[in-house]
This record gives structure tokens, C-alpha cells and sequence, in this order.
């Protein structure tokens, strides 16, 4: 187990943690999560003018809008998605959390990009899930 709960930034800090957890028999799981906005732009009504008389009004297109945070094993294919109702460190941090608490008996490798939301210094850690951080601008992975 970690002691803190700070992301490992080195692979020899990763390697001790997977070699500990091998040596005491317990799963080690690979997850990739990513988030993504869903919703609609909502239409307004008609605005009634004079007969040949363009209307000219100012509009604020309002959103209905959810954010959809998941990860999913691409060995097994199983997933874990969560709703929040927007993307920030706090909403993050119980993504983490309910992940965490979903998948106890096994350590999990969770990829993620470089979001502000992911970097945050106020993400706690859980001792069963290690963060891994692709490379910036790497939209491939």
C-alpha cells in the first residue's frame, strides 16, 4: 500500500507498487477514463414582427447539460460511468472515490489525460487506484 496519497510520477515508484501487490496475490486492473459533455442546445420560440420586418433581438442560447465522467477496462471491456454537472477537482474527486469504493479487491492503473480537473492538488488519492498521466498532446492514447 501507498503511504500518502500523492500520483506516482516515476515508473520505478509504479513498479515497487505493482510488485508488492503481485507478491501478495491481489489483481491489478487497467482502466482508461476520459470525460464528455452531453446535452442539448435548447431552441427558442418565434418572435412576432410587422409584415417585411426582420426581427433584431438579442438571444442567449441556454444549455441543458450534463457531464459524463467513465472508465472502462479495454481488457474485459467492463465500465464505470458517473454524471456530474460539471467538470471541476471536486466533482473529480467523488468520480474518484465511487471508482474506488466500485472496484476494492484489486489495485487499479487508472490512464488519464493532463485536465486541470486531473492534475488538481486537492484530488485525494485512494490507496487502490494509481493515476497514470499520458503525455501532453497525445490525443491518440
Amino acid at each position: 500500500m501507498r503511504s500518502n496519497n500523492r500520483p506516482i510520477k516515476k515508473l520505478p515508484e509504479l513498479i515497487e507498487v505493482l510488485t508488492t501487490h503481485f507478491a501478495q496475490g491481489r489483481a491489478v486492473r487497467y482502466f482508461c477514463s476520459d470525460e464528455s459533455r452531453w446535452g442539448l442546445k435548447t431552441l427558442s420560440g418565434r418572435v412576432i414582427t410587422a409584415m417585411g420586418v426582420k426581427p433584431v433581438i438579442r438571444m442567449q442560447w441556454p444549455r441543458d447539460t450534463f457531464w459524463l465522467y467513465g472508465a472502462v477496462e479495454p481488457l474485459s471491456g467492463e465500465p464505470f460511468f458517473y454524471s456530474f454537472s460539471h467538470l471541476d477537482a471536486t466533482c473529480f474527486n467523488l468520480f474518484v472515490q465511487e471508482f474506488a469504493a466500485a472496484f476494492p479487491e484489486s489495485l487499479n492503473l487508472l490512464q488519464l489525460d493532463q485536465a486541470g480537473a486531473h492534475c488538481a492538488l486537492d484530488v485525494d488519492w485512494p490507496d487502490n487506484v494509481v493515476p497514470i498521466f499520458q503525455p501532453s498532446h497525445s490525443p491518440e492514447l
